[in-house]
């Protein structure tokens, strides 16, 4: 049975969902080494914000699978060391989209009537009515940079008090933000038009101090911005020296650049600046609905299926798989078929879908080329999800493109072609190609141009020689008097006298012995055995 720790607090639910599937430990607190001592023990680790998944971590992890962060940002983990070992990073993007949203609109709300500040004045016995005037929502601009979910429905609960919301993200279409009623400005128009700016992006090496003093000075001196999204996108001390000064007129900051925040953070006791402890998921149900969704994941990995919400490779249903699994088993076939035909180092590879795959996301079948490269190479260590950071370390070019009809006569839907620098022994170009005809009959249609039609499965002797009567006859022998049968046979050539390919099938595979005997054949050009 696979092993999970849980390492932070996360709700009952989810442990429950995991016990299901796995043995689990729940260990909270744990120092880093401590931690790093016992983490090749276990098949996943689920986290939230407390534990830092360090490289460190990652390298000690030896059989981890899967990392799942029981809410949206992963900036406490190192994902790319995650990637680069095939460790699956998932994150619950959707279980704290209302909780945040409507802390959201807590703290602007706050921000407006001055609330915090006037029951701590009256806490300690100060009627004060005229100090904490406060101003209407009502027609104002509210700006919101990042319109994914949490930023979506910020704005739906805000335009229900008749603000005019405009917005900025680069990845939204303006007819999607138009039927959302929401007007997409660039960055610096936000900046001047808001009344409130709240943001709703990840933590990048773009977004990191994205709104900082020079960017404040674009802003109405009584603007006033809301961060609930991660700790570190505004500049916390530019905006701490605008609020003191009276550049703007407030902020509501839910997460820092360092949490627990200091006592020096300079957000800190400033009277127009509201601070919660990172709050953002902080409600009963975002918390059930994250650990929930983080065990699901979990569990559907551990048994062999999709995340719904990986951050380090693209994600499918459970269904597309389904669609998908014979053409991953093909791409899978023809990249390892292509490095096991290779004696030379892979300069370039170009991966060409024909016919129908609009409906289908191809991203998967290239990482599925690029897995069965390798493995012959890398073995033991290569996954869909670190096999492009282990194709780019190998300095291997990778292109996709896709053409409307599968050719003449050919029948092939997914084309891989093989580049090898010119200088390499063995260099040059090599095509293979295959189709699915059903989920069962996967097929090897052409290697380079020769008509071969085989099933990719179990040991092959794969030869390229002259076409001349004898060959397959001393070949056959070779391999009858050394005790090997034959389970079938695949012969293809360019015409009479020229280049020719034969592929047999074999039971077991053949000792090095034999393949040299094989290649000493007067006409022999090369004799592989390849293992599929």
């Amino acid at each position: 049975m696979p092993k999970v720790l849980v390492a932070d607090p996360i709700a009952p639910e989810g442990i429950e969902i995991l016990k299901k599937i796995a043995d689990v430990d729940v260990k909270i607190g744990l120092a880093k080494d401590e931690l790093a001592a016992i983490i090749g023990d276990y098949d996943a680790l689920a986290v939230r914000s407390e534990t830092k998944v360090t490289g460190e971590i990652i390298a000690a992890a030896d059989k981890l699978k899967i990392i799942g962060r029981a809410g949206v940002g992963v900036d406490n983990i190192d994902v790319e060391a995650a990637t680069n070992r095939g460790i699956l990073v998932v994150n619950s993007p959707d279980g704290n989209t209302f909780a945040a949203a409507e802390l959201t609109v807590a703290m602007l709300l706050a921000l407006a009537r001055h609330i915090p500040q006037a029951d701590g004045a009256l806490r300690v016995g100060k009627w004060d009515r005229k100090k904490y005037m406060g101003s209407e929502v009502y027609g104002k601009t509210l700006g919101v940079i990042g319109l994914g979910k949490i930023g979506r429905e910020v704005a739906k609960r805000l335009q229900s008090f008749e603000m005019k919301v405009i917005g900025y993200d680069p990845y939204l279409k303006p007819e999607q933000a138009e039927a959302l009623g929401i007007q997409l400005v660039d960055l610096d128009t936000l900046y001047k038009d808001s009344d409130y700016i709240t943001v709703h992006v990840p933590k990048t090496k773009e977004t990191t101090g994205m709104i900082n003093a020079e960017k404040l000075a674009l802003m109405k001196p009584t603007v006033r911005l809301i961060n609930v999204a991660r700790g570190g996108i505004l500049d916390e001390a530019a905006v701490a020296e605008a609020a003191k000064a009276g550049r703007i007129g407030g902020a509501a900051i839910d997460v820092f650049s360092t949490e627990p925040a200091p006592a020096d953070n300079p957000l800190l006791g400033i009277p127009n600046i509201i601070t919660t402890p990172h709050l953002g998921a902080s409600t009963e149900e975002a918390q059930v609905n994250v650990a929930i969704d983080i065990a699901e994941q979990i569990a559907d990995v551990l048994g062999g299926k999709p995340a719904r919400a990986a951050v380090n490779m693209p994600s499918v249903s459970a269904e597309m798989l389904g669609r998908l699994q014979p053409y991953l088993t093909l791409a899978e076939k023809i990249g390892s078929l292509h490095a096991q035909l290779t004696s030379s180092s892979i300069s370039d590879v170009e991966v060409i879908y024909a016919g129908d795959f609009e409906n289908l996301p191809t991203v998967h079948l290239t990482r599925a080329v690029l897995k069965g490269l390798l493995d012959p190479i890398l073995p033991g260590s290569v996954n869909y999800v670190n096999a492009p950071a282990l194709a780019a370390a190998r300095g291997i070019k990778i292109t996709e493109s896709r053409t409307p009809t599968t050719g003449e006569g050919q029948g092939c839907v997914l084309t891989v072609r093989k580049r090898s620098p010119k200088t390499a022994a063995g260099s040059g170009e090599r095509e293979i190609c295959g189709t699915v005809f059903s989920k069962d009959n996967i097929r090897i249609l052409y290697i380079d141009g020769y008509r071969v039609d085989i099933r990719p499965s179990g040991p092959m002797l794969i030869t390229q020689h002259t076409d001349k009567p004898g060959i397959i006859g001393k070949v056959g022998t070779l391999l009858g008097d050394n005790g090997f049968n034959i389970a079938g046979m695949h012969v293809g050539r360019e015409s009479e006298g020229q280049g020719a390919v034969m592929i047999l099938k074999l039971d077991a595979a053949l000792p090095d012995l034999l393949l040299e005997q094989i290649r000493r054949i007067d006409g022999m050009e090369t004799a592989r055995l390849v293992q599929l």
